[in-house]
């Protein structure tokens, strides 16, 4: 609410003087929120005001910009304005001196804030050494023999690999068949026909069949070789 010892007059006069600047009602209202002050008053305020002559006013179409009035403040000489230009180079200086040690401070905060706290390195440390002992126990199982995967384990993973390989094998016979039927009496070249919608080989993508397959076959091997040795671990029967 606005003071009751102030018109709406007296307090849109106080903003326009302190403001100096070209202003429309608009502007006014806007900045006179505070006071509850509806833009029709503040409109009738400023009209007031320039019929009075306590402000100026220019008229650009149905635009009109208020202006306080210039006569009521001093005007300072040619001496007075080198002083001014003078102090205010000396603190833009300082001001560039201050903005330089806060950008400093904030630096050295966000390099104290990135560095982690003695709780912190203590509970890194602990997870590492138990990852590391972890390691280090796997590690000696693998180096005493010590199967880590059991063999049933490894011929049931070996057997899901085996069926999507063999599904493989059949989808991409399938393919082929329907492929050539189609482009076999195509006038279209076969590699600009297969741009054109978009289809990609195996090979395209980087995949091949066959080294799954081999893939599978060495895992078999080695498996057959892993049960060979173990049985020539045991102790021959008595």
């Amino acid at each position: 609410m606005a003071p009751k010892s102030d018109s709406t007059d007296a307090i849109v006069l106080r903003y326009l003087n302190e403001q100096n600047r070209p202003l429309n009602s608009q502007n006014v209202a806007d900045a006179l929120q505070k006071y509850n002050l509806k833009k029709a008053a503040i409109q009738k305020a400023l009209d007031t005001l320039a019929d009075n002559g306590k402000i100026s006013f220019k008229e650009y179409g149905k635009q009109k910009v208020y202006l306080a009035r210039q006569d009521q403040f001093d005007i300072p000489n040619s001496e007075e304005l080198s002083r001014m230009k003078q102090e205010n180079e000396k603190l833009q200086e300082q001001l560039g001196e201050q903005k330089r040690s806060i950008s400093e401070v904030e630096g050295e905060i966000k390099a104290l804030q990135s560095n982690l706290t003695l709780e912190q390195i203590r509970e890194k440390e602990a997870k590492l050494t138990n990852e590391v002992n972890e390691m280090e126990d796997r590690l000696e199982k693998l180096r005493g023999g010590v199967t880590l995967v059991k063999p049933e384990d490894r011929k049931a993973v070996e057997q899901i690999v085996y069926e999507k390989i063999s599904q493989w094998r059949k989808r991409k016979r399938m393919f082929k068949d329907l492929w050539d039927s189609i482009t076999e009496n195509s006038p279209k070249d076969v590699k600009e026909f297969k741009e054109e919608i978009g289809l990609e080989y195996d090979e395209d993508v980087g995949v091949s069949l066959q080294s799954y397959s081999d893939l599978l076959q060495r895992g078999k091997k080695r498996s057959s070789g892993d049960l060979q040795q173990q049985c020539a671990k045991r102790p021959p029967l008595q």
